[in-house]
Formats: C-alpha cells, sequence, structure tokens
C-alpha cells in the first residue's frame, strides 16, 4: 500500500525582524597584550587593524553574553517570547559538551519549549544559523527562530601564542527571524573544505588534556593559509550568493564579512569592487575577532550608528575553522 501523506505547510520566505548584542565588559587595548608575544601596538595594529579588543570577566559566561543579546533581539522584534518557536545558537566555547546551550537559553530567556539547538561551525556559524532558520521558516516548521552566535574565546588563549591570541574578544550577537510574503533572506551559500581541517584549530583535545598529555587547549592558526585562502575563495562565493539572489555588487548597501582581519576585510571589498557608497562592516577594530559573533555585532554596531537603515541590502559572510562558511544576502529590518 503506497501511503501518501499531507504537505507541510509552506511560507514565501522570511525576513530578519531584529538585532541584539552583547560585548565582553573589559575593554582590552593591545598594550595589554603585546609583552608575551614580544610585540608592539602598532604591529598588532598593522597585522590586523585591532586598537582594543572586548573580553569579559571571569565571573561572565558565554550563557550570560548569549542571553543578553537574545533578550534585546526579541525586545526589539516585538514577538513575544512565548512565540520563539526555535533557538539556533553557534558556538564553540560553550564549556559543556551537553546539553546544549540552545536549551538554556529557552528556559532563561522564556521559550522552554522550542526547538532548541547549537552547531558547531566557528566564524561561519551565524551564516549557517540564519541559513537553518530560513528553511525553518519557510518549510513552516517555525514561525520565529532566534539564532545567536556567542562566543568567549578568552577562555582559550595562550597569551604567549603569536598566530591568533590577540585577535581574539568576547561577545554575542542575535537576531530574530520571522515569516515574510515576499523572501527578505536570500539564498544561503555554504560549505567547507575539509583539506585544510587543522589551519585553524586546537592545541589539542579534551582527552588529551584529562590524560596529561597536553596542556589546557587553546586556538592556534597558520594565519598566512587563512588569509591567502579568505581572500580567494571568498569574493568568488559572494559573487554566486548575489548571482542566486538575483543581484549584482551595484545593489548592496551594506558589506558585513566575519571580522577576522581588517586586510582581509579590505581587500575582498577591493576584489568585490564595491561602490564607495557601501557601508563596511569594521568592528574588528574596537572588538576583535569573536569568531561566531562578529557577524551580529557589527551589523547591530552599523544599526546604531545609523550607519545601515532598515530596507538595506546587506551582504554578511564567514569563514574560519573547518574551514567552514557560510553566507546570504538579506534586507536589514
Amino acid at each position: 500500500m503506497t501511503v501518501s501523506l499531507r504537505p507541510h505547510p509552506t511560507v514565501a520566505g522570511s525576513k530578519v525582524l531584529a538585532y541584539g548584542a552583547a560585548r565582553g565588559d573589559r575593554t582590552v587595548p593591545n598594550e595589554e597584550l603585546v609583552g608575551p608575544i614580544d610585540s608592539s601596538d602598532e604591529w598588532i595594529r598593522q597585522r590586523t587593524g585591532i586598537v582594543t579588543r572586548r573580553r569579559a570577566s571571569a565571573e561572565v559566561g558565554v550563557a550570560d553574553l548569549a542571553e543578553q543579546a537574545g533578550h534585546e533581539a526579541i525586545e526589539a522584534s516585538g514577538v513575544d517570547a512565548s512565540q520563539i518557536d526555535a533557538i539556533i545558537v553557534s558556538t564553540i566555547s560553550f564549556p559543556y559538551a551537553t546539553p546544549s546551550l540552545a536549551t538554556l537559553l529557552g528556559a532563561k530567556l522564556g521559550s522552554p519549549a522550542a526547538i532548541a539547538y547549537d552547531i558547531s561551525a566557528a566564524c561561519a556559524g551565524f551564516c549557517y544559523g540564519i541559513g537553518q532558520a530560513d528553511a525553518l521558516i519557510r518549510s513552516g516548521s517555525a514561525r520565529h527562530v532566534l539564532v545567536i552566535g556567542a562566543e568567549k574565546l578568552s577562555d582559550f588563549v595562550d597569551p604567549a601564542d603569536r598566530s591568533i591570541s590577540f585577535l581574539l574578544g568576547d561577545g554575542a550577537g542575535a537576531a530574530v527571524l520571522g515569516a515574510s510574503d515576499v523572501p527578505l533572506v536570500g539564498p544561503t551559500v555554504w560549505g567547507s573544505d575539509g583539506e585544510n581541517w587543522s589551519t585553524i584549530r586546537m592545541t589539542g583535545s579534551l582527552t588529551d588534556f584529562r590524560d596529561g598529555r597536553t596542556p589546557w587547549p587553546t586556538m592556534e592558526q597558520d594565519g598566512r593559509t587563512v588569509f591567502r585562502w579568505a581572500v580567494w575563495h571568498t569574493a568568488e562565493r559572494i559573487r554566486q550568493m548575489l548571482s542566486e539572489a538575483g543581484l549584482t555588487v551595484d545593489d548592496i548597501d551594506v558589506f558585513v564579512p566575519h571580522q577576522a582581519n581588517m586586510r582581509i576585510i579590505d581587500e575582498l571589498a577591493k576584489q568585490l569592487r564595491l561602490p564607495e557608497s557601501v557601508v563596511v562592516g569594521r568592528d574588528i577594530a574596537e572588538t576583535g575577532n569573536t569568531s561566531a559573533a562578529s557577524i551580529p555585532l557589527a551589523t547591530h554596531r552599523l544599526i546604531q550608528e545609523g550607519a545601515a537603515r532598515s530596507g538595506d541590502v546587506l551582504v554578511q559572510f564567514g569563514f574560519g575553522a573547518g574551514l567552514a562558511f557560510a553566507g546570504q544576502v538579506l534586507v536589514l529590518p
């Protein structure tokens, strides 16, 4: 016997309703970090564009940052917390392998029955989350979705590491998405380059640490490889995103790539031949690299400062450990 099931109700598309943000409570200037890496403020500025980064105090956890950002996004969206059907959190720094940070946030934010799960896609994670939220909404599986990128990377920093330690900051960025009569979130372009799996990595595993084979695992990277990969591969994917959304570079109002390095951001803008009118997110200068939180934090700052406005076309693209990448074109709320 052939069984025919009733199809899921579907909607035309999704849209971002609002953003929220939280940054570490401490402002850490370059001068505070240069001793262990035998460097200087000028060297860090020239290499990365970072002047300060935000880091959280010992008593502030990644869950606290995520809760603050999520609460702001829900409040700004006009949606009651009980109407959030799904919570997706991208993080690589929540100190519990299980249960998920998303389920904890569901209880804290007033959405305890929501679909809730974490994803581990590092710096591409927020865009992975937006892609999944868009799919959940379009399929009819959820009406409102909260996406959060949250990191406390300072817990995984070796102060003497010259490859990445001075880049990293702490923070959380969030967005609430809802159903839309017309698509205001474009197709997600995403994937990975597993051949470069170890380019951005931990110095050891938790089981190695448990068994005394390695010290506490911290972050490190092959900076030159990351820079070359980002410059040569990312622009091509962004052009693909624009094409699949039916747009061209001339339609872009706001460009927010992952806040990895100011030189990468500037080189991408150059390769894409962005018009001078395009507003480019450069939150890295004051916040540092916050991995999954970097894109929503940079977007939130531009909105708060009035540089990005309602109805603007935003191009966002994340890339990082894995090497995982993802991005979308969307219309700002």
